[in-house]
């Protein structure tokens, strides 16, 4: 990933735009912060967000007319939030400890202020603040300006006491009593190199000092005299909007004494409209907290009350509906950053390889984001940078690609026409999946689709390359469709009837392929009457989000079989992973059981898949579940809601007894040494199996294990038990197995596990 493609796609996530109501605030108090600190009682923390924005607190809470108010997002559902009574409530109950700060490292540089208002104060307290000389000048005899005409009430004069002693600093002059015309401003300028004449633009004493016909940029305050800035807000602006004048113009002066750009990266000074999606869908409305003492404004029981009404506006739309965006408690802009990172890496430990390899590539984040960012696509383009630069770990995908190897070996792999036709306008592609899961089914709707459609029905078995394509090994990728493509042009380039959704995703900018649901749901068949007498809910696999045609297709089949539908709460272009997708299963196993599990519990009725793996993923952690295929084709014994995920090892036997079934049955043809059977005979107990399934060992891997240390003879003996343990490294990974022999060529597993570590024997002479 390049920076420019970083930048593009961070600007994308919204996650950490301000929300309405500091968006709303011309200095950008985090009210939302505030709000859920005094949700927590943390009143150090809520006052901590007051003061880092408004230079007089104690002031400014209490005369603010809180243009954040008018745009609170909760106002939409109920009231808006009463952020003007909780800030007093927070000021007036509680002290504030500052935080020890950093030692000022003074300037020689002078500035000057003249105007002791509102607008002046800010401006003189932000530049001593910054280390500069300041001398403020202001024409009556106490600073404040306009503070003193609140009443007592709303503005205590002690406050007004109190906040000004802010400015009682060993690098701030204040001058009373010092009113500034318009000849004093010559040899003011020659004395200080930038001063702010913090008065109302087009007011009479700021046309004393600066003359008639004055111009003031608005954005900058600057004059278009050197090192003279003034007020631009004319007439009688909010007192919030003065603070907000002073800070720019600070700012302005600041930038001015150092030569940078006047108007640079500013756009973010002032009221603003928030971009920062919120989704209020289901908020139930909600009215203010009522004060019992209008006068004395809340008690400490109302202001949490009121700050509990606090919608605490986040986008975080991907990662609400994302088990993996959540797992890592980030948002995608974060995780945008670790993974440029982790790409940058040449040397070092690439800590978010993990991160990267566990997505299910689904793309639902693109879908409920409101600006399209898909972090299935980014974790996708690293991988394949991983893999082209040997930078990717071989444990995370080596399993899947081992099994699609074999589903793309003679034990599986075949190619053929209808009996008895010279030529093929369809090709009946079930998909490794399907056929390791119900190989029975595969048969049924071959027969069917033979019986039915004209101009000849071929058949393929093998993997579509997924795997491949999902663990970013490109070449892999195209090798595989390359070979697919080869044998299709060899059946006479006929339509490709996929009944695997991810393989019709794989085919779909290569092949003309059509899903078997819609060729099922137009042709005119005898379904069973009845499948079901209650309600499924429907799970959509994640690679027909942008399908609409089969969606309809399947919700018409099950019409046709009479089943009641629901729709699960994310569904048909929401759908959710079952956890299988982009290989998450096997980088991260823990999360895609979590997947699987938060998946299943949405609904309390009995799913219907129309994915193999969706129907096996969600019936391994128990949840009762049904392939469409098993109501067309009910099976004469045992419930289909409860027939159990057959597992890695059986989904291998199966494709395997497919392959020669079907040429034993269909094409009368015998077996080459392709199909012959084991040479040595495994027996494993229900617990080894499940230990071997949970490690990702197959009778395959075991059986190359024992056939390589009886050849070789290396293995080790456990004398107190008479057991051989050995070890053999077929590919990437390790297998250990401890075993012993019963009778010849048969031989019963005791314990197997593996790694990814390679076993170097030093023979030393």
């Amino acid at each position: 990933m390049e920076q420019d493609e970083l930048r593009r796609l961070e600007s994308k996530c919204i996650q950490e735009n301000p929300p309405a109501c500091t968006a709303g605030c011309p200095i950008h108090v985090d009210a939302r912060q505030m709000l859920q600190a005094i949700q927590n009682q943390d009143w150090q923390k809520a006052l901590g967000a007051l003061w880092q924005k408004q230079p007089f607190p104690g002031i400014i809470s209490r005369i603010c007319d809180h243009p954040c108010q008018e745009v609170c997002r909760r106002g939409e559902v109920g009231e808006a939030i009463s952020i003007s009574a909780l800030e007093k409530y927070c000021v007036e109950n509680h002290s504030y400890q500052a935080p020890k700060a950093k030692p000022i490292v003074y300037k020689n540089q002078r500035v000057a202020v003249i105007g002791g208002g509102l607008r002046g104060l800010t401006a003189a307290l932000d530049l001593a603040k910054k280390g500069f000389q300041v001398t403020l000048f202001e024409a009556g005899d106490r600073l404040g300006g306009k503070l003193w005409t609140y009443s007592r009430q709303q503005l205590p004069r002690d406050v007004i006491t109190e906040d000004l002693k802010l400015l009682n600093r060993p690098n701030v002059e204040v001058r009373l009593n010092a009113p500034i015309t318009q000849q004093d401003l010559p040899p003011l300028q020659e004395e200080f190199p930038a001063l702010y004449i913090a008065l109302a633009a087009g007011s009479t004493p700021a046309t004393d000092v600066l003359g008639e016909g004055y111009a003031v940029d608005t954005q900058t305050c600057a004059t278009g005299r050197a090192g003279v800035f003034a007020g631009s807000y004319g007439g009688e602006p909010s007192p919030i909007q003065e603070v907000a004048e002073g800070r720019r113009a600070a700012l302005s002066m600041d930038r001015y004494l150092q030569g940078a750009s006047l108007t640079a990266s500013r756009e973010w000074e002032g009221e603003s409209i928030s971009n920062l999606f919120v989704n209020l869908e289901g908020i139930a409305p909600l009215a203010a907290v009522v004060r019992k003492d209008k006068d004395l404004g809340y008690s400490g029981e109302e202001a949490l009350a009121e700050a509990g009404r606090c919608l605490n506006c986040q986008c975080l739309e991907c990662v609400k509906a994302c088990k993996y965006l959540e797992s890592y408690g980030r948002y995608p802009k974060k995780y945008l950053r670790e993974i440029y990172n982790n790409d940058a890496i040449v040397k070092g430990t690439r800590y978010a390889n993990k991160m990267i390899n566990s997505c299910s590539l689904c793309g639902l984040c693109a879908e409920v984001c409101p600006h399209d960012l898909n972090m299935g696509d980014v974790c996708l383009s690293s991988r394949e940078g991983m893999v082209r630069n040997k930078r990717m770990p071989p444990s995370a995908h080596d399993f899947a690609l081992r099994d699609m190897d074999f589903s793309n070996s003679g034990q599986f792999l075949l190619t053929r026409r209808q009996p008895g036709f010279s030529e093929s306008r369809f090709v009946f592609f079930p998909g490794c999946q399907l056929s390791g899961s119900s190989p029975e089914h595969v048969e049924n709707v071959y027969a069917l689709l033979t019986a039915r459609l004209p101009g000849g029905v071929g058949l393929m078995l093998r993997c579509c390359g997924a795997p491949a394509q999902w663990a970013g090994e490109e070449e892999l990728f195209k090798g595989a469709m390359a070979d697919l493509v080869k044998e299709w042009e060899g059946l006479g380039r006929p339509q490709v009837i996929a009944a695997c959704s991810s393989c019709y995703s794989m085919f779909k900018e290569t092949l003309p392929v059509v899903s078997l649901w819609e060729v099922l749901n137009d042709l005119e068949i005898s379904l069973p009457a009845t499948s079901t007498p209650y309600p499924l809910a429907v799970q959509d696999p994640c690679t027909t989000r942008h399908e609409e045609s089969i969606h309809k297709a399947v919700r018409g089949l099950l019409t046709k079989l009479n089943c009641q539908v629901e729709e699960l709460p994310f569904s048909r272009e929401l759908t959710k992973c079952c956890g299988f997708g982009g290989l998450m299963s096997f980088a991260n196993r823990t999360l895609a059981q979590e997947v699987t599990v938060a998946r299943s519990q949405e609904s309390p009725l009995d799913y219907l898949a129309y994915c193999a793996m969706c129907r096996d993923r969600f019936s391994a952690y128990g949840k009762r579940i049904v392939h469409i295929l098993d109501l067309m084709f009910p099976r004469a014994e045992g419930e289909a809601a409860t027939r159990e995920d057959p597992g890695f090892s059986h989904r291998h036997e199966n494709r395997a007894r497919l392959k020669r079934k079907m040429l034993r049955e269909t094409w009368q043809e015998g077996l080459g040494s392709e199909g012959r059977e084991r040479a040595i005979e495994l027996v494993i107990s229900p617990e080894i199996r499940k230990s071997m399934e949970e490690r990702l060992i197959l009778p395959e891997d075991i059986e190359q294990v024992i056939q390589a240390a009886e050849q070789s003879g290396r293995k080790f003996i456990n004398p107190e038990n008479g057991h051989s343990l050995a070890h053999h490294r077929p590919s990437r990974v390790t297998y250990w197995v401890e075993y012993e022999t019963q009778e010849s060529g048969v031989y019963r597993v005791h314990n197997a596990y593996s790694h990814r570590m390679e076993v170097i024997e030093e023979v030393k002479s």
